[in-house]
């Protein structure tokens, strides 16, 4: 798509993008404070080191940490400059891909080992070792970052070299813009989509199943279901992004009017939404990480308080 599409040159007013540029950055700040905390707690506490479950976890914060840093700061360039340049908007871009791809991926993972851990769970230690999990993580970055790579490969191969010192709108048509890509971002989309969707809808639902059968309570399976619901919305939701870039080009031919409102609304939801669950659903719902999160931040509070004393102390 030529970078100087009509649909591209529309901007926001100067009070509308400094609001949306303020929310953004404010929603930054806030996760990565949740995220932050969520790491210091498992960093402080080696009963999570030997656990798959929080491992693969703390992947997923770390990780969404680094999608969310690096797309509002694309964001807010975007806004605040319009055009960069392509090498850096090329960095940015991919960096975005990985790690939106790897969350969809690393929940997909953590499907498996809850699996694993409700409908076998004898075996549940030998086949979910600290290792394996590892292992786990480095194939989720293969199989996400190998796709995208191609994609810098082709544009190297097939763009000449002032193209990467010119400056375009930074969105991913505009730096790779082979026809070929097009395609074979589509068909890798499908087969991440169904592969996910499928590994989802087979775990979750075993463990429900598994759910009610063990448990004699009915507010036990109550909440058991719940919470795989809420997994599974969130699933969806990261999902979202494998499909997102047909949606958007879909409803701005529809809605032509509000692009921008579209593009603005596609990335709150994609990109910015499920990345909120993700704390609730596996830190503050979590019993035994809920404990010692409490312990950081209760001791974190004591700790200001002795300091505060101190100072009084000092002074008088």
């Amino acid at each position: 798509m030529n970078s100087t599409s009509p649909q591209f040159l529309v901007r926001d007013t100067f009070t509308t993008a400094f609001v949306k540029n303020l929310i953004v950055v404010l929603l930054l700040v806030i996760l990565n404070y949740i995220n932050g905390s969520l790491v210091a707690t498992f960093l402080r506490n080696q009963v999570f080191y030997e656990d798959p479950r929080y491992i693969l976890f703390i992947h997923m914060v770390i990780n969404d940490a680094v999608q969310l840093t690096v797309t509002i700061t694309l964001f807010v360039l975007s806004y605040i400059f319009y055009t960069i340049n392509v090498s850096f908007c090329c960095f940015f871009i991919l960096v975005a891909v990985f790690t939106t791809r790897n969350t969809p991926v690393n929940l997909a993972g953590m499907a498996i080992e809850r699996y694993i851990a409700i409908c076998d769970p004898l075996r549940h230690a030998q086949i979910c070792t600290v290792h394996r999990t590892y292992v786990l993580i480095g194939l989720i970055w293969l199989v996400c970052v190998v796709p995208a790579i191609t994609d810098l490969f082709v544009t190297l191969a097939t763009e000449p070299v002032s193209f990467f010192h010119a400056a375009v709108f930074c969105i991913r048509p505009n730096i790779f813009k082979d026809p070929v890509l097009l395609y074979k971002r589509q068909a890798f989309d499908a087969l991440y989509f169904s592969l996910v969707f499928f590994t989802l809808v087979y775990t979750y639902l075993r463990i429900l199943f598994a759910a009610r059968a063990m448990s004699s309570d009915i507010r036990s399976a109550q909440r058991a279901r719940n919470t795989i619901l809420l997994h599974g919305a969130q699933l969806l939701m990261c999902m979202l992004s494998y499909i997102s870039p047909s949606v958007d080009l879909l409803m701005t031919r529809v809605f032509p009017s509000k692009i921008l409102e579209i593009r603005y609304a596609n990335y709150l939801i994609v990109y910015i939404f499920p990345r909120f669950l993700s704390p609730i659903i596996y830190g503050v719902r979590d019993k035994k990480f809920r404990k010692y999160l409490k312990r950081y931040f209760v001791c974190k509070q004591c700790s200001s308080e002795v300091q505060h004393e101190g100072e009084e102390d000092k002074m008088a």
